[in-house]
């Protein structure tokens, strides 16, 4: 399964340019109902073994952080700015792929030009710039455009005790595992959706409820584990090796507390390993879902990920897999409340 988060990984999928990612699902599952709506969400239904008293939904997003060209200069250098939550450190000499397929470093005003305070502070975006070798406006503009998204060029490997990074793991983990349980002979059914621009305000997410307008919500996420150097106790949120990530509350969402509940209690008695965040903090899809139409009662399990929104994020196998196992005893566990 690993080897399939590679190559939805690899794929480049910003906040409203995710056709790449949305393609690559529906050209590689199996379902009884696949439809596109007008946002770009796709929303999947697969036929389970039996049909559930509870309409149930499953949710991860398609979209990953990006950056989006802003202007050409007449020297050929490009201004650019984020689309979603990067932290420019994380951006400073790394290389960007364009949407047509243009390679650029990420460069900055020399370090012995700057000044005593410049050098206390990292630089915004506003003042880098993508070096895509070009040497005027005109020989830029032809690969590039105003308003093209560029995306972290950077390579996917295994290192460690079954550690894993990558660029995009938010959230194609979570797709991935849709996908899977898609798939799969599922004992119930169930309605997945893929959904786009969390990353800016999970405008997908609430678009996609409303339509699917579902009873219980169990979204499929990654969240950020500060189990690094310097860090402990509860600012370390969560801790790669220790499990799925299931959430009591974050910055947008007040989760259920009996599918809270449930999952804790689920995973207990299925020896699937598991944890919470002892950090209120983040947010994803639920936020949008939880108050869609009357109201859903949300569950969110996720993947603990070190280095969130950033060219390497790492995540480790056996969580991974713990939330695969957990999603699908949950789709049982959820349809007869």
């Amino acid at each position: 399964m690993l080897d399939k988060l590679e190559e939805i990984c690899k794929l480049n999928g910003g906040s409203g340019d995710e056709a790449r990612v949305r393609d690559f699902i529906a050209a590689n599952i199996h379902a009884d109902e696949v439809i596109t709506d007008n946002l770009g969400n796709l929303l999947v239904f697969k036929k389970g073994k039996k049909t559930p008293k509870n309409k149930i939904m499953f949710a991860a997003h398609m979209d990953e952080v990006s950056f989006i060209v802003t202007h050409i200069g007449d020297d050929g250098f490009l201004s650019f700015d984020a689309v979603g939550g990067v932290n420019p450190g994380v951006v400073l000499g790394k290389a960007l792929r364009l949407e047509r397929g243009a390679l650029g470093v990420v460069g900055v005003k020399a370090i012995h030009q700057q000044s005593a305070e410049e050098l206390k502070k990292i630089p915004d975006f506003s003042e880098m710039y993508l070096d895509i070798g070009a040497s005027s406006c005109e020989e830029a503009e032809k690969v590039v455009s105003l308003g093209d998204r560029a995306y972290f060029d950077t390579d996917y490997f295994g290192f460690g005790n079954g550690f894993v990074k990558g660029k995009a793991i938010d959230d194609r983990a979570g797709c991935l595992i849709m996908m899977e349980m898609i798939n799969g002979e599922p004992e119930y059914d169930a309605w997945y959706v893929f959904t786009v621009q969390e990353e800016i305000g999970t405008r997908g997410a609430k678009a996609a409820a409303f339509t699917i307008a579902p009873d219980i919500a169990i979204v499929l996420e990654t969240t950020t584990a500060c189990d690094i150097a310097g860090v402990s106790g509860s600012k370390k949120v969560c801790e790669l090796g220790s499990g799925a990530v299931v959430s009591y509350m974050d910055r947008s969402t007040i989760y259920d507390r009996g599918l809270y509940a449930l999952a804790v209690e689920t995973a207990q008695k299925c020896g699937i390993p598991a944890q919470t965040k002892t950090l209120i903090a983040g947010g994803n899809d639920s936020g949008a879902i939880h108050v869609s139409r009357g109201g859903v009662r949300t569950c969110a399990i996720s993947v603990p990920c070190r280095y969130l929104h950033s060219p390497s994020c790492v995540i480790k196998e056996s969580d991974f897999y713990a939330v695969s196992a957990l999603a699908e005893k949950m789709l049982s566990a959820v349809a007869e409340l």
